[in-house]
């Protein structure tokens, strides 16, 4: 089973202060946008909540929807294990009730697909909570071998979308009109590829542009990286169940240090820095 912790981690919230110090005009203001991905939390992590997407949604872009993803908020506290991200999902729901449907729009939940056909309960227990707004599921298969390089408070085993149970339980998926949502590093891509033609009739939607990461042993070796991350995201493309997400690259693990500037970048510098 994924090792699971209850001990959430204290993340710093945004500094808004240091956002304020460099704004721009939005361009395209009627440009009708769905963000297709963000989180919802409250303590023990910096709060970050229906109030807080709001603000943030009404910086002057036209944001007619998001997508909700799961972030280990509001789990169940008594009942199965694997039943107790159903919590999450009613949370999510909650929130889009209370706006309208503007925020969650979309729900992407999390479920263990190590449970085979087993997760199937997990997963019309999700529908039903998601009162019509529930999407997908996200399990995230981040693995490293380098323990410094972490960026999820589960920690996977290696090599989990090639396990002959999660696949079983992956199988489930498509039936019910399901998606998957993969976080994955740039190095596990293969695997993803292998993962996307096995089942070509189920959505697959990677995550963050594909894992780029700059941390650790990958510090200061973009130039030498960048060739296999091309190379392995220009083979998925092949995929036609694929999607991506173009978010992400503001991460830590991604090694730009953005956070470490005088100064926000502006959006010229992004588009220099974030160009290949």
């Amino acid at each position: 089973m994924t090792t699971t912790t209850s001990q959430k981690p204290v993340l710093p919230g945004p500094d808004r202060d240091w956002l304020a110090r460099h704004q721009e005009p939005v361009l395209e203001p009627d440009l009708a946008i769905v963000d297709p991905h963000h989180h919802l939390w409250g303590p023990p992590r910096a709060t970050y909540l229906q109030a807080d997407i709001e603000t943030d949604l009404n910086a002057g872009h036209r944001i007619i929807g998001t997508v909700f993803v799961e972030c280990l908020e509001q789990y169940r506290d008594t009942g199965p294990e694997p039943m107790r991200p159903l919590g999450e999902t009613r949370f999510a729901r909650s929130v889009a009730e209370a706006t309208g449907g503007r925020v969650c729009t979309g729900i992407v939940g999390h479920a263990d697909l190590r449970l085979g056909t087993s997760v199937n309960r997990v997963l019309e227990g999700h529908l039903k909570e998601g009162g019509g707004r529930f999407r997908g599921i996200r399990q995230s298969s981040v693995w490293d071998p380098d323990p410094t390089v972490r960026t999820t408070t589960r920690i996977p085993p290696e090599k989990l979308l090639l396990d002959p149970n999660f696949r079983e339980g992956f199988a489930c998926l498509a039936p019910l009109g399901l998606s998957f949502d993969c976080w994955t590093y740039f190095h596990q891509l293969p695997e993803l590829e292998n993962l996307a033609r096995a089942f070509p009739d189920t959505v697959i939607v990677l995550d963050h542009v594909g894992g780029v990461l700059g941390v650790g042993p990958y510090a200061g070796r973009r130039d030498a990286l960048f060739p296999e991350w091309r190379m392995a995201i220009e083979s998925l493309a092949r995929c036609a169940n694929v999607r991506i997400k173009l978010g992400g690259l503001g991460m830590h693990s991604c090694g730009f240090g953005l956070d470490g500037q005088p100064l926000p970048p502006s959006s010229e510098a992004l588009v220099e820095l974030w160009r290949p």
